[in-house]
């Protein structure tokens, strides 16, 4: 219950945050959309006056000086990469408003793909390469899915938990192996998708360091981790499991091999 209240309230503040961000971005990017058009003007006016003037020794050294032609080239660039940048902020603004938002007291259609899709964006900046390995890459094999009646939130709540665990376990894998290494045999998360007989299925699969048998009994528990002191709260899992199979009538189900990697699938039913 604790858990469910400060979910929903985290769920409230992000969605907020991200309502007050596409307001001035929004502003922004329009703005921008605006100016391009009357710079063309502007250029188009000062071509007029190029060719209807002489222009003296002073005019021709400052437009040397400036570069003119790569300026007028540049600017163009320039707002181009700006409106790109502030629709990726209101992309990913959206996609936050659409994670965290709050579940309603019933369950409602929900497209899956968009869920993981969200998902992946938002741990993106986990999946980049670093010193230590190079990208982390994502597959997805997305089969044809109805949509399911769920709480998206919950199920959202679910893809995080076990998309950031699979990034943590190649994260962990790597420590003992170089960056060459790394990459002749790279980082992958595969996420395969498929409807069968009134039930989905998510299979998300990683090959990072896995688990072992004693291990893997025990990942469904309350507080159990295997993490280090303030790397893990043992509450991830045991949460995801109680929103599959109490909260949806699903099921979640783990394999691992030491070393080879871990894959969970995770089953519901297409409607409540």
């Amino acid at each position: 219950m604790i858990q469910s209240e400060k979910m929903s309230a985290l769920g409230n503040l992000v969605a907020g945050i991200a309502h007050e961000m596409n307001n001035p971005v929004g502003f922004i990017s329009a703005s921008l959309k605006q100016a391009k058009p009357s710079f063309i003007d502007i250029i188009e006016h000062l071509k007029l006056y190029q060719e209807s003037f002489t222009p003296n020794q002073k005019i021709i050294n400052h437009t040397n000086e400036i570069d003119l032609s790569y300026c007028i080239e540049d600017f163009f660039k320039m707002l181009d990469s700006m409106i790109v940048a502030c629709d990726r902020i209101i992309s990913i603004s959206n996609s936050l408003r659409t994670f965290s938002r709050s579940d309603r007291d019933y369950k409602q259609p929900f497209n899956l793909h968009e869920g993981i899709d969200i998902t992946i964006l938002i741990l993106k900046h986990r999946l980049k390469a670093n010193d230590k390995r190079p990208a982390i890459t994502v597959f997805k094999k997305y089969g044809d899915l109805p949509q399911v009646e769920c709480f998206p939130g919950q199920i959202n709540q679910v893809f995080m938990n076990i998309l950031a665990n699979a990034i943590d376990a190649l994260d962990a894998s790597n420590t003992e192996r170089i960056f060459a290494e790394i990459t002749a045999n790279p980082n992958r998360i595969t996420i395969t998708t498929l409807a069968a007989e009134r039930q989905v299925k998510i299979i998300i699969d990683d090959n990072g360091v896995g688990m072992s048998e004693e291990v893997k009994q025990h990942i469904f528990d309350h507080l159990f981790t295997t993490k280090g002191v303030n790397q893990g709260t043992g509450l991830g899992l045991a949460i995801a499991k109680q929103i599959i199979c109490d909260n949806h009538n699903g099921q979640i189900d783990c394999l691992s091999i030491p070393r080879e990697g871990t894959k969970f699938v995770i089953t519901l039913p297409i409607s409540a």
